[in-house]
């Protein structure tokens, strides 16, 4: 545990180790990426799929003993799963920081197959980051603006191209696909401009997590619904975490059926669409009751103390 050093140190050693871990498994994908790329026969590319997910593995080990080496964590876990390692799952979650990243991969690394992001296309081009996601058959998302759309039609729905290309190279291999429905981090001015009903939670979109159980629904054993919460340090998690300052971490796991009708065609059939936007709205709302919850366990007199040696949170907190 480095929490006692000062936390400038504890940043720099921090960021060192997660630099390394990130460039050295990073290189590795990319690496067997190539070759899959260049030798295009299918047991091939099934081999080096099997292998890029391992060095997946071991880069989500690798950001879980840098957290535990930085932070003197206790986690307050409420577990209602029943996971099978080698099924093919979806995994649901709330997003507040890059830090749920780390903690996800943690959690379910050595109970679920080699995760998989939808990401945003900018990602494409951060360094080491970028080429390792395209390595892992990761589906990069383009945001578009409805102004945008009004001039460039030709735009529509190529997201769902892109989301349906994914699927079918994830039926290959057991999979884990991770979806934060929110498309965005919850911040309170972000949920006051989108004009949020939830207290926690920004508003969820539904498109990409119905074409993903369209394409994959049969082989998705089920939908993994996580919340998560960090009561001590909400306003930068992932500052804190790098300073060595998360101290509490809240999580609950829960497990959806997906029955027929949460199959059907969100593009074209209005009435499943509108249907599936109900339905993950309600998700959304237990959701955010569940948070409600924990937040009011933050009134216990430990609460306080802790929260002291964290950062303040903010209503601008973007710069994660």
């Amino acid at each position: 545990m480095l929490s006692f050093l000062p936390c400038p140190l504890i940043v720099i050693l921090s960021i060192t180790l997660t630099i390394f871990n990130l460039a050295f498994w990073s290189l590795l994908i990319t690496v067997f990426s190539l070759v899959k790329l260049l030798l295009p026969l299918q047991a091939w590319r099934l081999a080096c799929s099997r292998l890029n997910n391992r060095f997946m593995q071991g880069w989500l080990l690798g950001n879980a003993m840098v957290m535990r080496l930085a932070n003197r964590m206790e986690w307050d876990i409420v577990d209602n799963s029943h996971l099978n390692p080698d099924g093919w799952h979806l995994i649901i979650c709330n997003h507040l920081s890059w830090t749920d990243i780390v903690i996800l991969g943690d959690l379910f690394r050595a109970r679920l197959p080699a995760p998989k992001f939808f990401l945003k296309y900018e990602l494409l081009y951060v360094p080491f980051v970028g080429l390792a996601c395209w390595g892992l058959d990761m589906p990069f998302m383009r945001r578009y603006s409805r102004e945008y759309l009004l001039k460039h039609p030709e735009r529509r729905g190529k997201d769902v191209e892109t989301t349906r290309a994914a699927c079918a190279k994830f039926a290959h291999l057991p999979t884990t696909v991770i979806n934060f429905v929110e498309g965005t981090r919850f911040t309170p001015q972000k949920a006051r401009q989108s004009r949020s009903t939830f207290q926690y939670l920004m508003p969820p979109k539904a498109a990409g997590l119905s074409l993903a159980l369209a394409g994959l629904g049969e082989q998705f054993e089920k939908i993994v619904n996580v919340t998560l919460d960090y009561p001590d340090c909400s306003g930068h998690p992932f500052r804190d975490l790098l300073c060595g300052r998360i101290s509490r971490i809240r999580v609950r796991i829960d497990e959806i059926a997906i029955t027929p009708d949460l199959r059907g065609d969100y593009v074209n059939d209005k009435q499943f669409k509108r249907q599936f936007q109900l339905w993950l709205n309600d998700v959304w709302q237990q959701k955010d009751a569940h948070l409600v919850q924990m937040k009011e366990q933050e009134a216990q007199p430990s609460a306080a103390s802790n929260r002291a040696n964290c950062a303040s949170s903010s209503d601008n907190s973007n710069s994660e």
